[in-house]
């Protein structure tokens, strides 16, 4: 996280301060970095990192399509109390899959800022930005 920081206080509006306060923009930044992390990992495995966002409104943060019928979806959450309403759209992202034809996901994940990994009841998985890897 620290380059993203460190780029976006190079700007003039954006100090410490500015990040500390504008919790929306900081979480945008989160996004950007986590999103940035994926694609690294992904191209090790010559997957890909798409966004989605359907005509319901429906929006995913990050799909990893390595291949037929192999993909993963995460949505990326700065705070821990997002975690809920975020594996719920990964839920009903999940739903609208034709599974036949995309196969079943890998994963289903929501990355955070901080906290443990864990699974949650539903299957979806919760994982701190810190152990994510190829």
């Amino acid at each position: 996280m620290g380059v993203t920081l460190l780029l976006a206080g190079a700007s003039p509006r954006a100090g410490p301060e500015h990040l500390l306060h504008d919790v929306p923009w900081f979480g945008l930044l989160f996004e950007s970095m986590v999103v940035r992390d994926l694609r690294v990992y992904a191209q090790a495995m010559r997957a890909r990192v798409y966004h989605y966002r359907d005509n319901t409104g429906l929006e995913v943060g990050a799909i990893v399509d390595a291949g037929p019928r192999r993909w993963a979806a995460f949505e990326i959450k700065l705070g821990l109390g997002r975690i809920e309403d975020a594996a719920r759209t990964l839920l009903t992202f999940a739903e609208r899959v034709d599974t036949a034809r995309c196969g079943n996901p890998a994963a289903l994940a929501v990355v955070t800022s901080t906290g443990f990994g864990y699974e949650r009841p539903d299957g979806v998985v919760v994982v701190p930005v810190g152990v994510l890897g190829p």
